[in-house]
């Protein structure tokens, strides 16, 4: 697996959007793309994106891909950001 860096992944404003859809609910892509002017394939390519950064991850229901967001990739950003505002 390619490891993408969580800040180049979240710099899109459609990934961030689906981030935010996200966290209120695990969703299918067909969900997501749902709200957003763009196709499924392209919200599955910026869904891949968000997993390679470790930001969200997926479980299979049947034929359905869940998404949701990985609260540990989240974590280690926030370790990061709270470096900044601890001194």
């Amino acid at each position: 697996m390619v490891q993408t860096d969580p800040f180049l992944a979240i710099a899109d404003p459609n990934r961030r959007h689906l981030l935010e859809e996200l966290r209120r609910a695990p969703r299918t892509v067909s969900e997501l793309a749902a709200g957003l002017p763009i196709s499924r394939p392209a919200v599955s390519q910026h869904l891949r994106a968000l997993l390679d950064a470790g930001l969200v991850s997926v479980a299979a229901e049947g034929t359905r891909r869940i998404y949701s967001v990985d609260n540990d990739g989240f974590l280690h950003l926030n370790i990061w950001l709270d470096q900044f505002w601890s001194e």
